[in-house]
């Protein structure tokens, strides 16, 4: 059966924000390459961009992967609050619910606080500190 894989761009904080998602999940970064560590055509040749993450992975749960990478600055910058898709997380109890949301909320904006829902489950819905948007649900039905 087919996978969905959350993959996101940063603007040169890939490494930062990883460091931070690691963090909150736990877990080791199964992939990590810089672009130094890269030559194919069109990659970033230049020495301010060497360190930056060409593409990182970092597994969370039992079949699910958080990718990402740095948007080479010859490519444009990503506008760090424009309307994107929410990386919805689905826990096993309303305790872990409330560990990710306040753990991955700290320094961003919540949106909606982590409480009992309307539809019957317990949700919540933030932008972290790196401008990426987050749900956070319990339903134990």
């Amino acid at each position: 059966m087919a996978s969905i894989n959350p993959y996101l761009h940063f603007n040169g904080n890939a490494e930062e924000a990883f460091t931070f998602y690691k963090s909150v999940f736990g877990g080791e970064f199964a992939t990590l390459i810089r672009f130094k560590d890269m030559n194919f055509e069109g990659s970033p040749n230049v020495e301010n961009e060497a360190e930056k993450i060409m593409h990182i992975a970092l597994p969370i749960g039992k079949h699910n992967i958080l990718m990402g990478s740095d948007t080479p600055e010859y490519m444009g910058r990503h506008n760090e609050n424009e309307t994107r898709s929410k990386i919805s997380i689905s826990t096993e109890s309303k305790e872990e619910a409330d560990t990710i949301f306040n753990n991955l909320s700290a320094g961003g904006q919540v949106e909606m606080p982590i409480e009992n829902s309307p539809w019957g489950s317990y949700f919540g819905m933030f932008r972290d500190k790196f401008g990426i948007e987050w749900m956070v649900d319990f339903d134990q039905r």
